[in-house]
């Protein structure tokens, strides 16, 4: 990126100087470098309310082991498999699905993720999928998990989803069999049914994961993840009133999207709260109010299609006539059209997009840490609640009480300088040597969203030939589209991988079920028995994945260390592991010619 000198008009009506803006970025970066990047973290543990501990069930369920055939077996019952679900139903295959999920209701991510204060942070008009289609309207511009978690319930409802599914069961192992053309889906439960057609969705927040601080094991005190919240302990709901609390001395590790969420009400229930940081988040106003009914009242049809498609366009640097989110997400591309719009009026040209973009990057941020300021009355506390980092580096967050939380009495904030907790003791958290003694540990500490897909999958996949995936994959990704891979036939993989991405989660799983569901729902009438890719399509798009990568690196390797750039450690981002980074409205625009051709071309089909 190119980096023009201060002291220019420009710089000068921007009131800072994006020079040393950028200078203190990359010093706060390099302080949160770590050699072990990824590798700080472990898997969640049973014994700390681990990943296979459910405590929305009643313990004890059993069921007899399945041995029959279906045609199509969706491993995963989040936004992904409802929607696939949805799609699915759409083109006519009535019959012979089945879902397995390993929680005990729809939802996914808002079936596990219960905590004080849980809501999406994309407005819910874009991100509760099918709202028109449905008739349904959310209560309030950012929905509360539990109208989430309803709505996943109202589409699994409403497609006849719940006909068949095996809830509390993990697949433990996917095998092709290649005489019969059929996937053997083995189960914790001794399942060992046999499906035509597979879909896997392990979901981007599937994985709990935990710091790897030296003597997170030890602590004798009481813990939990966020995505295990213990309202036994705790008291209260997810609407707050942690009434259980008054009396302890709670610590919490992690200042992330869910923290920023959560930490409110924990300080406003804990005798003393400590939260403990190695990186701010950046916490712009969310606003957060219910629907103008006037707002509702003009709505046209197609209109959630509308708010997706210019949400997206935005957040991905298209251009648009007109910003109908006005929120936190597009601030940055309104004050780049801001600067532009000003250049033009100077008769200036507007050869160095690159660098204007920039500028509105750290304009945005710079009004984000002056929030700061205004909310927090300590100045050091202040000081050590600012992000200095592009807005994109770390999944930004919006909250109307998580700054105000620290001036309360009975909070502190423990800034570890970049390093994180020094380690953990049987009483405590230990921080640049000091131990702050605590009755209970919260691990706000996020998933394994930078885990390769097939090693996130949690089970084997073995493919034609008795290749597995894990094997296959060792050096990276390599699918068609983000959605198939050769070697094995009629798998389909929902994820972020090599797939078009949108900071709107439901967008780009809408359109990778729609695309799934056109396949399948083909061979289900033309009676296609195996679906694979060419060799050679593949390839193709395997090297345009890592093209579109390439473009990206500079702006991954100025950013502060997150899952967004597998902590800072570059040589571990496998461009082949990451979402297709050109832009998603095109990439979604590409399928839709792709299906429209109605040759499927790329895929080997096999009747």
């Amino acid at each position: 990126m190119q980096e023009h000198g201060g002291g220019s008009a420009l710089d000068e009506e921007l009131g800072f100087d994006p020079v040393a803006l950028r200078a203190r970025y990359r010093a706060e970066r390099d302080k949160r470098l770590r050699p072990d990047a990824l590798d700080q973290f472990v898997r969640l543990r049973d014994q700390l309310a681990g990943e296979s501990a459910d405590p929305y069930v009643e313990p004890g369920f059993t069921r007899e082991p399945l041995t029959d055939e279906v045609d199509i077996v969706m491993v995963g019952g989040g936004f992904s498999g409802l929607l696939l679900g949805a799609h699915l139903r759409k083109v006519g295959v009535t019959d012979g699905l089945r879902f397995v999920e390993r929680g005990g209701d729809f939802g996914g991510t808002w079936y596990w993720n219960r905590y004080p204060g849980a809501a999406c942070d994309t407005a819910s008009t874009i991100y509760l999928p099918m709202l028109e289609e449905l008739g349904s309207l959310p209560s309030r511009r950012y929905a509360p998990a539990p109208e989430i978690f309803e709505h996943c319930r109202r589409i699994a409802s409403t497609f006849d989803l719940y006909r068949d599914v095996c809830f509390q069961t993990e697949v433990t192992d996917l095998r092709w069999d290649e005489d019969a053309a059929r996937w053997i889906v083995s189960t914790n439960r001794g399942d060992a049914m046999r499906a035509r057609f597979v879909i896997v969705s392990p979901g981007p927040m599937d994985r709990p994961k935990l710091a790897g601080i030296p003597g997170v094991e030890s602590f004798k005190g009481h813990s939990f993840h966020t995505s295990r919240w213990d309202y036994d302990y705790t008291g209260g709901t997810a609407d707050g009133g942690l009434d259980r609390l008054g009396d302890r001395t709670v610590g919490i590790i992690g200042t992330g999207a869910t923290a920023v969420q959560c930490i409110p009400h924990l300080a406003a229930a804990a005798g003393q709260l400590y939260v403990f940081q190695r990186t701010p988040s950046a916490v712009d106003a969310r606003d957060n109010a219910e629907l103008d009914p006037s707002w509702v009242a003009q709505l046209q049809p197609g209109w959630q299609q509308r708010l997706i498609d210019n949400f997206t366009t935005l957040t991905s640097g298209g251009p648009v006539d007109e910003d109908l989110s006005q929120d936190g997400w597009t601030a940055v591309a309104r004050n780049l059209r801001q600067l532009m719009a000003r250049r033009t009026e100077r008769g200036e040209p507007i050869d160095d997009l690159a660098w204007l973009v920039q500028l509105a990057d750290f304009q945005t941020m710079e009004g984000i840490r002056s929030r700061v300021d205004d909310v927090i009355a300590d100045p050091a506390t202040a000081e050590a609640l600012k992000p200095w980092y592009d807005r994109f580096c770390k999944r930004p967050c919006f909250h109307d009480d998580y700054l105000p939380a620290f001036n309360r009495p009975n909070v502190t904030l423990v800034d570890t300088g970049g390093r994180g907790v020094e380690r953990i003791t049987e009483t405590g958290v230990v921080v640049a040597g000091r131990e702050y003694p605590i009755d209970c540990l919260v691990h706000s500490t996020g998933f394994e969203v930078g885990t390769p897909f097939a090693k996130r999958l949690g089970y084997g996949v073995t493919g034609r030939g008795g290749d597995t995936l894990l094997d296959r994959w060792a050096g990276g990704a390599q699918t068609h589209h983000g959605i198939l891979a050769h070697g094995f036939p009629n798998l389909f993989l929902m994820s972020h991988v090599q797939f078009g991405f949108s900071l709107n989660f439901t967008h780009f799983i809408a359109e990778q079920a729609k695309h799934i569901a056109y396949i399948v729902g083909r061979a289900h009438t033309e009676g296609i028995r195996v679906v694979e890719p060419t060799p050679a399509a593949q390839d193709a798009w395997v090297a345009e994945v890592e093209r579109a990568a390439r473009d990206q690196r500079a702006f991954q390797s100025e950013c502060t260390p997150s899952y967004f750039n597998a902590e800072g450690d570059l040589t571990r981002l496998n461009a082949r592991n990451s979402p297709y980074g050109g832009s998603p409205t095109a990439f979604f625009a590409m399928l839709a010619d792709w299906r429209a051709d109605a040759t499927m071309p790329g895929l080997r089909l096999t009747t």
